[in-house]
């Protein structure tokens, strides 16, 4: 729970935070970087479940394992540029 301050003389008491149903288990995110990818894979699938890994051709070959070992079928790519074409053909390529 937390508290909200009191915005323009309403004042808002504790509320709970919403719960949110899983949609894909299966599912990872990933963070594309210039320079690093940080991946995030569900907390059951993996001892770290948040890596970051290299940008080149060896980073984004061991994203590709990992997430296979993880048994992940989905994921959300964030990036701002053209970083993420790389990564998203090998995904393709990698079923």
């Amino acid at each position: 729970m937390f508290a909200m301050k009191q915005v323009k003389g309403y004042q808002k008491s504790a509320v709970k935070a919403a719960s949110m149903t899983i949609v894909n288990p299966n599912a990872a995110g990933i963070d594309i970087g210039d320079t690093i990818h940080a991946v995030a894979v569900p907390g059951d699938r993996a001892q770290t479940p948040v890596r970051t890994f290299g940008t080149m051709s060896c980073g984004l070959d061991e994203i590709a394992d990992w997430l296979q070992e993880c048994r992940i079928d989905t994921v959300a790519m964030e990036s701002t540029g053209v970083y993420w074409k790389p990564l998203f053909g090998l995904l393709i390529r990698r079923g």
